[in-house]
């Protein structure tokens, strides 16, 4: 592959904003409500990087059990709530945003509503302005390759000269699918203490925890 990149593609939530905590620790809450247990190792296993859909009816496949039709939107409204309250951007990400001279764009699982929200309460809506590209624009979203894809023809980008930034493993599966580089962020409060493993047929070309190491890894890696 070639070592030159002609644009970024960052998900947003765990690697632009610190949402991925918020959000297990949120849906770990709801679900025990109606007598459904899981944890965080649950949450990060299965449903990091997936969209709504996909989380809900993986919930009725494991637990046998059919949600009430009023569930998502109960979780959005107090996830939202739980947002205004807690939400950060990541420690840097701010700076990196705004100095890193390659183009860059954000493809998130999460509704675009949400996503928006978010960029908002953190203070990047107006720094990505129009480059939010959303699971809610394709036909399928990750671990499928469609949302990056997306991205990538939005940006006039060819696939195989992008890197995407991504924390989950169905984010790497879906840049992999999609035959693009990429890096996985660990540095979010959702994997403090947790064992950042990769699958054996699926694994990050680099992971970093820290974006002050950001602009250094690029130069070192990509230029």
């Amino acid at each position: 592959m070639d070592e030159i990149i002609d644009l970024i593609i960052f998900d947003c939530d765990g690697v632009l904003i610190d949402s991925e905590i918020i959000s297990a620790n949120m849906l770990i809450h709801e679900l025990e409500k109606i007598g459904i247990n899981i944890d965080r190792s649950y949450v990060a296993r299965h449903f990091l990087g997936r969209s709504y859909p996909t989380v809900f009816s993986t919930i009725r496949s494991d637990f046998g059990v059919e949600l009430p039709a009023s569930f998502e939107d109960q979780y959005r409204d107090q996830l939202l709530k739980a947002f205004d309250e807690g939400l950060e951007v990541i420690t840097g990400v701010e700076q990196i945003l705004r100095e890193v001279k390659k183009p860059w764009c954000v493809a998130t699982s999460s509704s675009l509503p949400r996503a928006e929200k978010s960029l908002e309460l953190t203070g990047l809506r107006g720094l990505v302005g129009d480059r939010l590209f959303t699971a809610s624009m394709v036909e399928r979203g990750k671990p499928a390759p469609d949302l990056f894809f997306h991205a990538a023809k939005q940006m006039n980008a060819a696939p195989e000269r992008c890197l995407v930034i991504e924390d989950s493993l169905n984010g790497i599966r879906a840049a992999r699918a999609a035959g693009m580089r990429v890096w996985r962020f660990t540095g979010g409060s959702h994997m403090k203490g947790q064992h950042i493993d990769e699958a054996d047929d699926i694994k990050s070309d680099l992971q970093f925890d820290d974006f002050s190491v950001f602009s250094t890894l690029i130069e070192q890696n990509l230029l």
